[in-house]
């Protein structure tokens, strides 16, 4: 099997690049049937967004912290790890920003997409869903559209649903609702284009946040779905993203 590895700048991930190159050997990764990737949750989603679109399966070892979307650091016994992983395919989605001085930027998240307050005031966030005005105001710290993958992060630290895999859901969950307040966010169909505009920016700017694109001072995002990007996740048999995510909503 052709194996292409990329690993963290950290030392405890190139020492680990050191030992399964020496033993596994590393081709490039046009040359790669699987690309294993030695970090953390950050370092991962960072390697998904230079192979989104790419053939080419991805699978994790956990040298990070979390390590939610990787599989246990064992280095015995990798190809038929590899021959036997499960697939999980994920789509990431794509954010359309314009700031007010009209410039348009874009960026890719495949956890989520964020918009979030820059000064001590609250934001004012106008939400459209298809073409259709849901929310006029929303007074808040911010707003979180996340996928499936990313409902266990951001948004699960904001008291969002955690969504399963292969649900076709995303979640939108306000951060810190003002008013209304009692309002806890929304279950969006997968294939919607939801629309944030901001208003009174002078006296509330805010920033949005996809990936590791923070682009400051917008005025309207746009995101949507980027089903061209998918990529392909592979999982240890017993230690999939649809089972840690399930296990994740009885943890204590």
């Amino acid at each position: 099997m052709n194996i292409a590895f990329v690993a963290a700048p950290t030392e405890a991930a190139q020492e680990a690049l050191k030992r399964f190159t020496g033993r596994y050997g590393n081709v490039p990764l046009e040359q790669a049937e699987v690309l294993v990737c030695l970090g953390g949750d950050g370092f991962m989603l960072e390697t998904l967004l230079h192979i989104c679109g790419s053939d080419v399966p991805v699978f994790g070892m956990n040298y990070g912290t979390i390590g939610f979307l990787m599989n246990c650091p064992e280095e015995d016994h990798l190809p038929q790890r590899l021959a036997h992983a499960q697939h999980t395919e994920i789509a990431p989605l794509h954010m359309w920003a314009r700031t007010n001085s009209g410039e348009i930027h874009e960026g890719i998240g495949f956890n989520d997409v964020f918009l979030y307050r820059e000064t001590r005031q609250t934001v004012h966030i106008g939400i459209e869903i298809d073409g259709r005005m849901r929310m006029p105001r929303l007074t808040c710290d911010g707003i979180i559209l996340s996928t499936p993958a990313g409902s266990t992060a951001y948004n699960r630290s904001a008291h969002g649903p955690i969504i399963p895999l292969g649900a076709e859901l995303l979640s939108l969950t306000p951060i810190s609702p003002f008013h209304p307040r009692h309002w806890r966010g929304a279950l969006l169909p997968a294939g919607v284009t939801v629309r944030f505009t901001l208003s009174d920016t002078e006296k509330r700017p805010a920033s949005a946040v996809a990936g590791p694109e923070e682009i400051r001072d917008v005025d309207e995002v746009i995101v949507r779905l980027d089903n061209e990007k998918k990529v392909t996740l592979l999982f240890d048999p017993d230690h999939s993203l649809s089972e840690r995510i399930i296990a994740e909503q009885f943890a204590e």
